[in-house]
């Protein structure tokens, strides 16, 4: 590989006047992520060459704060188009490599008695601003996966709760499925603070698809009820079948109003109020 290189310049500057062999070397060198450039940046805008030389050049003039900011851009790009980390690593991996068949070109060229301690101090400086890129990606990608699940558990508590507004003041809460413990909690959570937000007056808590609740998610259960009561909303209980109604009964005589069905329910209240 011949490589252009003028007395008296800096890396950064060989670097520059080399950039079309770095590119070449480095493609050599990434033997996994090559093929996959063009899928890249099709599906995150993502210029892997551009972002190497600008990875470089920040490096070899120890702008520190530049390879981090950068590398929790990537950080980033990287998770919110959910693209392998794999590739990733592989890349910077290759660019390090890359970047260390330059770094001793241009020493043999600039510098053909480079003392051992020239090396080590260099050879220092760039791999901890490498490790410095990678360990700031990580944490910036992991953290954005991070709040994005947390964003979407929010999202999955929320519709596990829909409390559908009938009029001003009632409402029905359908609950639906297996309820353990963790949902019976965030039932809890979001029922009284829903009531105390909308004033419900009277909350429907339809049973009709619920398949088992455990003993200790009744109770749970039982202190949703309490807790509504105690905010001056009215309870009422429909379809709970009779698997779960033994299940209640263990724990004594449940002072709720219960209706056989949210069908029969509703029609009560809407020739209430049509009259």
């Amino acid at each position: 590989m011949e490589l252009n290189f003028q007395e008296g310049q800096d890396m950064k500057s060989f670097l520059v006047n080399n950039r079309d062999q770095f590119e070449e070397y480095l493609l050599e060198e990434a033997v996994n992520v090559r093929d996959k450039i063009d899928e890249i940046h099709r599906i995150g805008n993502i210029n892997l060459i551009n972002n190497a030389h600008k990875l470089v050049l920040y490096i070899v003039e120890e702008q520190h704060e530049e390879v981090v900011a950068f590398a929790r851009q990537e950080g980033i790009a990287w998770a919110k188009h959910s693209l392998t980390v794999a590739f990733k690593l592989e890349w910077v991996n290759a660019i390090r490599r890359t970047l260390w068949f330059f770094l001793y070109q241009y020493d043999q060229k600039h510098n053909k008695e480079a003392t051992i301690d020239h090396f080590y101090t260099q050879e220092k400086q760039i791999n901890d601003q490498m490790d410095e890129f990678l360990n700031a990606f990580f944490i910036s990608y992991s953290r954005y996966k991070d709040e994005l699940i947390e964003k979407h558990k929010r999202l999955v508590e929320k519709l596990s709760v829909p409390l559908i507004p009938i009029t001003s003041t009632i409402s029905v809460l359908p609950l639906i499925g297996t309820i353990d413990y963790n949902r019976a909690s965030i039932i809890e959570e979001q029922v009284l603070m829903e009531i105390g937000k909308v004033r419900i007056g009277t909350l429907i808590m339809d049973f009709s698809g619920v398949v088992d609740m455990e003993e200790d998610t009744i109770s749970q259960i039982l202190k949703v009820i309490d807790g509504v009561k105690m905010m001056g909303c009215k309870p009422l209980l429909t379809g709970i079948r009779p698997e779960l109604v033994r299940k209640f009964m263990n724990f004594g005589k449940l002072d709720v109003e219960t209706k056989a069905t949210l069908q029969q329910t509703l029609s009560e209240y809407m020739s209430e109020f049509s009259q």
